[in-house]
């Protein structure tokens, strides 16, 4: 007979406890409290630990009124004998991310700049349920987009089959369309639900010019006074956040500039299923109303071209009285055979210049301070390379270190960099626009700008203690991570940044807590902290498997308050949960 083994796991079992104040916890709650054996800390006692550790400005507290609530919320009696918290209730209010978040919730930064000053939170084909060959289109995540924040909402619009209607679907793909009137209504619906600052529509524009015109006549009737329409063909400046407040901007090719992109494209035999309005550096595919095969003989490239020059004729003629009047934001490229040609400033103009990852990424490594020149005064936009099927996404930190403004995402997608996007819009209250750091904006005496290949020195020192962890239990079910025993918890954390200031680090494991208590300092130097985000993930160690994810958050560490603070987690998806959170302290040496 063989052998056999017998199996010991049922021998753990699950345990829940309370969480327990962490030591500093402990010796803070002494400093700042009164009495000896039955310490108790009164509401001038907070106001004091408020200020002198957690920084707070505590003349906008009402420190009464928040111990009464500490008290209500904790122990579910409104009214309450006892005026004052105990080391459990201090530790309770510590532990809150409602009472004690590790950033604000308001808009905290100059919005009075004009609009190409900010970073602004970018949607890519956003119209897009899944991924980007056969998903349906539909407004439900545009709607969540803009819940989100997102203030760059991107619509590819086609002319359905008899040629009478507008459809809005990813080209050439069997992806399911959804009618552009329906996108349009639901952003009017939900625009500024999240964040009073403007919305961006940028229109990836596949339309013959009697359909251009319909397209006008649907933006000014669902849009109305809410359309930002220039006086002037072209603006020099662009207007600020504040004074675009609850207005919509249309961003696109003009009609002239549009018509010749489709006399360009006809006669190039290359095509591709992802063609962007103006970008740069990747195969260009003509547009839906030209798509009949362009001839290679002599004999058939003239009346051609006379075709094409008509169509040119007719856009220019047609759709630009109606259509051109309503782009705000016009995109296109000068003259010229280069990126170093397009990356010119026009003192007479603000545009749009969209460019692939692969495309920016070939452009830092030459043209990186012409970039950041360009970008002082007009909107650069990068996108996902065409092979991101699945949807994913590329680092966005490029983009940023060069100032672009519109680092567009798959927001339907996945994974640690649409983390990071999370995280810097984090920032300036979640209302989508994030002001530029001045490094990005300054230009020196003579003429100079930064230049994100110097070698910087450490400008700012963040410490990171992971106290502990707790929520789990509530969110999860017992045997999610393991079947016969509480989960065996480790945390990751580190910095998203400048390369150089890149870095992530780890806790030891606590095996079977469903409250794990790690007690660990992490020092992070940071060459670039206007730009560096603060990436926290826990897992799940699994001696045979992957790991188990169990959360994570990307916090700006510009707005990061010091002190202990209660730190929300949040699933792959970036949804919160309800319950988990870690307890962290942040202080800037």
């Amino acid at each position: 007979m063989g052998s056999y083994r017998v199996c010991v796991c049922f021998q753990r079992r699950f345990k829940v406890a309370e969480a327990v104040p962490p030591s500093d916890v402990k010796e803070l709650f002494q400093k700042y409290s009164d009495g000896g054996s039955h310490s108790h800390m009164t509401p001038e006692n907070l106001r004091r630990f408020l200020a002198e550790v957690q920084g707070d400005d505590v003349s906008l507290i009402d420190h009464q009124n928040l111990v009464e609530q500490v008290l209500n919320k904790r122990h579910h009696i409104t009214k309450f004998a006892r005026h004052n918290l105990l080391l459990e209730d201090f530790h309770y209010f510590l532990f809150s991310t409602e009472f004690n978040p590790p950033i604000g919730s308001k808009v905290n930064q100059d919005m009075t700049a004009p609009l190409s000053h900010y970073f602004i939170y970018t949607g890519h084909n956003s119209y897009l349920t899944g991924n980007q060959l056969s998903s349906d289109c539909s407004d439900v995540p545009i709607i969540k987009a803009l819940n989100r924040g997102v203030r760059v909402v991107e619509l590819d619009i086609w002319p359905n089959s008899t040629k009478d209607d507008v459809l809005v679907l990813h080209g050439r793909t069997l992806t399911t369309p959804v009618e552009l009137i329906k996108c349009l209504k639901s952003i009017k619906e939900h625009a500024f639900a999240a964040s009073p600052y403007p919305v961006i529509i940028t229109l990836e524009d596949h339309l013959t010019p009697d359909l251009q015109a319909k397209v006008a006549q649907m933006l000014t009737k669902t849009f109305g006074d809410m359309l930002f329409c220039p006086n002037h063909e072209t603006l020099k400046e662009f207007p600020s956040p504040e004074e675009l407040k609850g207005r919509i901007l249309i961003s696109t090719k003009p009609p002239k500039e549009y018509a010749e992109t489709v006399r360009e494209n006809s006669l190039k035999s290359e095509k591709s299923k992802d063609s962007d309005d103006d970008e740069w550096g990747k195969e260009v595919s003509t547009k839906n109303q030209n798509e009949n095969h362009v001839g290679n003989s002599d004999a058939n490239q003239h009346s051609e071209d006379d075709a094409i020059d008509d169509l040119a004729s007719e856009l220019c003629s047609s759709a630009a009285p109606s259509y051109k009047h309503l782009i705000a934001l016009h995109a296109g490229k000068p003259k010229g055979t280069t990126l170093k040609d397009a990356l010119k400033v026009e003192n007479d103009k603000v545009r749009r210049l969209s460019l692939s990852e692969q495309a920016l990424e070939k452009a830092t490594e030459s043209l990186g301070t012409e970039l950041i020149r360009f970008t002082q005064k007009n909107f650069l936009r990068v996108y996902p390379k065409g092979t991101r099927f699945n949807s994913s996404n590329y680092k966005p930190m490029i983009g940023w270190m060069h100032g672009a403004q519109m680092v567009a995402f798959n927001m339907q997608g996945y994974g640690r960099n649409l983390w990071l996007m999370h995280g810097m819009f984090r920032s300036n209250g979640g209302c989508g626009y994030v002001k530029k750091p001045d490094f990005l904006m300054n230009v020196g005496p003579n003429n100079e700008v930064f230049n994100p290949k110097d070698e910087l020195p450490v400008r700012k020192t963040l410490k990171v203690k992971v106290y502990l962890g707790d929520g789990w239990r509530m969110d999860f079910k017992q045997t999610h991570f393991d079947m016969y025993s509480p989960p065996d918890f480790y945390a990751r954390v580190g910095i998203a940044g400048a390369p150089a200031d890149q870095i992530m680090k780890k806790t030891k494991i606590i095996e079977d807590n469903w409250i794990p208590s790690w007690e660990e300092e992490f020092t992070f130097p940071l060459r670039v902290p206007e730009l560096a985000l603060l990436r926290v993930e826990v897992h799940e160690y699994d001696m045979s498997e992957t790991d188990d994810f169990a959360g994570q958050t990307c916090l700006p560490v510009a707005e990061l308050k010091q002190g202990i603070r209660a730190v929300p987690l949040y699933d792959r998806k970036g949804e919160k949960y309800n319950s988990v959170r870690l307890l962290m302290r942040f202080e800037f040496i």
